[in-house]
């Protein structure tokens, strides 16, 4: 089994198709890619990974993508521990028509895993992005990798190179650690 697990909601494919190309960076023998609708049955199969990286759209006003409600339900009920488990999340938001809350669904999920003891790598800067306001940003920094297919397509791919040089190096630090 690889050590990286990456589970993602995505509606329309576009944070899918990000995934992918995360695992591909990772190598395909170091993570495992998991879509939450087909693929989520319980807890105890996240937990196996050590390290776990999250992809999950914003939906409305900064909701969580409809395939994150029932593991987060669960979640709320089994309340598992996840202390010792480092995270990295990514998410699809929209920074002109919802700048309002442009990818907050990233600040729920680094919320609510927080509170299970998780300890999460790889924040984003914000230089750059276009919104009014996100739940995501946190000490001046977004908590996971954030990006735009709609306004701001043709930034994603130097974006999600940074932040890959991020998440890899930050990986290999807690690794060694």
């Amino acid at each position: 089994m690889a050590n990286i697990g990456i589970y993602v909601g995505s509606s329309t494919g576009i944070t899918m198709q990000i995934a992918e190309q995360i695992q591909q960076a990772l190598g395909e023998d170091h993570a495992d890619l998991f879509d939450l609708e087909d693929d989520y049955m319980d807890f105890d199969e996240i937990l196996e990974y050590d390290y776990l990286i999250f992809g999950c759209s914003t939906w409305g006003a900064g909701e969580v993508q409809f395939n994150w409600v029932e593991p987060l339900q669960d979640l709320a009920n089994e309340k598992p521990d996840f202390t010792g488990k480092t995270i990295a999340l990514f998410g699809a938001g929209d920074c002109k028509d919802h700048g309002e809350q442009f990818v907050s669904a990233l600040g729920v999920l680094y919320d609510i895993f927080t509170e299970r003891g998780a300890s999460f790598i790889a924040p984003f800067p914000t230089d750059g992005y276009s919104f009014e306001y996100s739940k995501a940003v946190r000490d001046g920094k977004f908590v996971g990798f954030p990006f735009d297919q709609v306004n701001e397509k043709d930034k994603t791919p130097d974006r999600l190179k940074q932040w890959l040089e991020i998440l890899q190096e930050e990986l290999e630090a807690v690794a060694a650690d």
